[in-house]
C-alpha cells in the first residue's frame, strides 16, 4: 500500500533524488540500495526518486532500473512513495519503463522533458499525454530546460493539468516569476528541483521538495520547511542560511559525483559511478569536506 497523500502534497513534501550505489566493480548494488533508502527515510524523507538522473539512468538497463524500484518497494514501500523515473527522448521507450515501473508496484512516475531533440510545445503535449493514459500512476513532470534544452511553458503546464493523472511539477527552470504564475494557473503540486531555491519556491506555492542535498541533509529540510509551514519566516530563513555553503559545495561540480563522495565520506552506500562521470580529485574531495562541515555536516 502506498503511503498517505492529499491533492496537495501527492508524493509528500520531502524527497530525494537517490543516488544509484554499485559495487566496486561496477555492477547494481541492490542491498546498499536498501540501506540508503531506509537512511534517507528515517531521515526525514516522504519519497525516494528513483532511476532519475542523479540515479545515473542513462546508464543503467532497463532490467536493473526494474531491480533498483523493487528493491527500493521491499525496502520502504509501506512508509514512503517511490516514484521511478521514466522520462527518455523517446516516448514508446518511456511508455515501455512507465508499465515496467507500474507492474512492479511503483507508488508514481517522474516523466522529465525529452532531451536534446528539442520538440516543440505541442510535442512535449503529446508526450506527457501519451505517459499519463498509460499507466493508471499519478504523474510528477520535470521541467529542467538546462540539461533538456526546452522549457515546459506555462501553457502547456495548464493544458497538462487537466489530466487526471497529470498531479505534480518539479521545477528546476530557476525562474521564480514563471513558477508563480504556473502553480497560480495550473493547480499542480510544485516541487523544488533546484535546491538553492528550495525556501524561495515555498514562498510562491511550492509544497515541498526534490532534493539533491537531502542525502546529507535532510533533517534541515524539513526543519525548514515545517518551520515555513508553522510561519516561522525567520527561524526557516536561518535555515536556509546555514544550508547555503551545503546548496553551493554539492553543485561545484557535478551533482551525481558529489553526492557519491559526500555519501562515502559518511560511510553510506554509494559506490563509483559509471562513464561518462568520474570520482572527484582529491583537490575537490577537500574542498567538498569544507562546504560540507561549513553548513554543519558531521564527517
Amino acid at each position: 500500500m502506498a503511503p498517505i497523500s492529499t491533492p496537495q502534497t501527492p508524493f509528500g513534501r520531502v524527497l530525494t533524488a537517490m543516488i544509484t550505489p554499485f559495487t566496486a566493480d561496477g555492477d547494481l548494488d541492490l542491498d546498499g540500495a536498501q540501506q540508503l533508502a531506509v537512511h534517507l527515510v528515517d531521515a526525514g524523507n516522504d519519497g525516494l526518486i528513483i532511476n532519475g538522473t542523479t540515479g545515473e539512468s542513462p546508464t543503467t538497463t532497463d532490467a536493473e532500473k526494474n531491480d533498483l524500484v523493487r528493491a527500493v518497494l521491499e525496502a520502504v514501500g509501506d512508509r514512503a512513495h517511490v516514484v521511478a523515473g521514466i522520462g527518455t527522448n523517446d516516448t514508446r521507450h518511456t511508455l515501455e519503463l512507465a508499465r515496467q515501473a507500474e507492474r512492479t508496484g511503483a507508488h508514481g512516475l517522474l516523466a522529465v522533458t525529452p532531451y536534446y531533440s528539442k520538440p516543440p510545445q505541442e510535442g512535449l503535449f503529446r508526450h506527457f499525454t501519451a505517459i499519463a493514459d498509460a499507466t493508471e500512476l499519478p504523474v510528477m513532470l520535470y521541467d529542467i530546460p538546462g540539461r533538456s534544452g526546452v522549457p515546459i511553458e506555462t501553457e502547456t503546464l495548464v493544458r497538462l493539468a487537466e489530466h487526471p493523472r497529470i498531479v505534480a511539477n518539479k521545477d528546476a527552470k530557476g525562474d521564480l516569476g514563471s513558477a508563480s504564475w504556473a502553480i497560480a494557473r495550473s493547480g499542480l503540486a510544485w516541487y523544488s528541483g533546484d535546491d538553492m531555491l528550495n525556501l524561495p519556491l515555498l514562498s510562491v506555492g511550492a509544497v515541498g521538495f526534490v532534493s539533491v542535498v537531502s542525502h546529507v541533509v535532510s533533517p534541515d529540510l524539513r526543519a525548514m520547511l515545517e518551520a515555513h509551514l508553522d510561519g516561522d519566516v525567520q527561524k526557516a530563513a536561518e535555515i536556509h542560511q546555514k544550508l547555503l555553503p551545503i546548496f553551493t559545495g554539492m553543485f561545484r561540480t557535478q551533482g551525481v559525483m558529489t553526492t557519491k563522495a559526500a555519501l562515502a565520506l559518511q560511510g553510506l552506500p554509494a559506490g563509483p559511478l559509471r562513464l561518462p562521470l568520474i570520482g572527484l580529485t582529491d583537490e575537490e574531495t577537500a574542498q567538498l569536506k569544507i562546504d560540507l562541515a561549513a553548513g554543519g555536516v558531521q564527517l
